[in-house]
């Protein structure tokens, strides 16, 4: 029987060694040389964290932060640079849920056959 941890260091491996992460990984070098485009994006991230920590901390985000936020999306959105690395963002993301779904495969199967009988 393979060890698990061994198919998992063999998965990352893949990850790294994808078009998708090798596509992500050229769009955020590109997005951190642009001056502009790396203070957009940071400023992008920050709000990002801010707001999902309240969420996680159960406090209400204000219509002033939504509205924020919105403005903040809208202006990265414009940056082509910064576009290009979300779009990268989520095709590794699509693989990654890809292959989340394939491991968890086992556990799907023995629920649903739960569910059944």
């Amino acid at each position: 029987m393979a060890n698990i941890y061994d198919s998992a260091y063999d998965l990352e491996k893949a990850v790294r060694e994808s078009q998708e992460f090798q596509d992500l990984k050229t769009a955020y070098e590109a997005v951190m040389a642009d001056e502009i485009a790396k203070k957009m994006f940071d400023d992008f991230r920050n709000t990002q964290l801010e707001l999902q920590q309240k969420q996680m901390q159960g406090m209400e985000i204000t219509e002033e932060e939504v509205e924020k936020a919105k403005k903040v999306v809208e202006l990265v959105q414009q940056h082509d640079q910064i576009s290009k690395l979300m779009e990268q963002e989520q095709k590794l993301n699509v693989l990654i849920n890809d292959v989340s779904r394939i491991i968890t495969k086992p556990l799907e199967e023995l629920y649903g056959a739960q569910e059944q009988q």
